[in-house]
């Protein structure tokens, strides 16, 4: 179990650091310290091995907004909450940079946990801003669905404005931005 669990957490990584197309199974099994017939055991290859990983990447994304989304707080703040935490920036998103990899993006296989993952943040967005409406700290004319895209959007293209920057400082303004707008929004 232990060399799976270094073979999923090694394919991650490089997923996240340099695509599916950059990330061969020799670079897997170095990072993972085990044995070509080790990855092959337990895996049929390395496209089976990226849909584990990306599907636990996923999962982890999920898990970290929905206990910032889900958290104590009004509506606001635990957006505020989710939009302000911790973040490796300059890495951009675990899951939202596989969605720009062709390889990933052209096999429905990969393509399904990313783009599944990005409908279950939008609607877990959505639901936070409908309670925020339902409570009275955001307009009734705000939209829902439209409002959680927007962070989502802002949240993913403050990423690719840090990373061709080479700076944090286009996310945070990005999302203090966005900060400010909800702010307004529920005045």
């Amino acid at each position: 179990m232990e060399t799976v669990e270094r073979l999923i957490r090694s394919a991650q990584e490089l997923l996240w650091e340099r695509g599916y197309v950059g990330t061969s199974p020799k670079a897997i099994q170095r990072a993972a310290r085990a044995g070509q017939g080790s990855m092959y055991h337990h895996f049929a290859g390395k496209a089976e091995l990226a849909k584990v990983a990306i599907e636990r990447s996923a999962g982890e994304l999920r898990a970290a907004a929905d206990e910032q989304l889900g958290g104590a707080g009004t509506a606001g703040e635990r957006i505020n909450g989710y939009l302000g935490r911790e973040r490796a920036v300059l890495k951009g998103c675990q899951v939202g940079r596989l969605a720009a990899d062709p390889e990933v993006v052209g096999d429905p296989v990969l393509r399904a946990p990313v783009a599944e993952t990005f409908a279950w943040l939008r609607q877990r967005l959505a639901e936070v801003v409908a309670e925020g409406k339902r409570s009275g700290e955001f307009p009734e004319s705000l939209d829902a669905a439209r409002t959680a895209a927007t962070i989502a959007a802002v949240l993913q293209g403050g990423y690719v404005l840090a990373r061709a920057a080479g700076s944090p400082e286009p996310f945070e303004l990005a999302v203090h931005g966005l900060t400010d707008l909800l702010k307004e929004a529920s005045k």
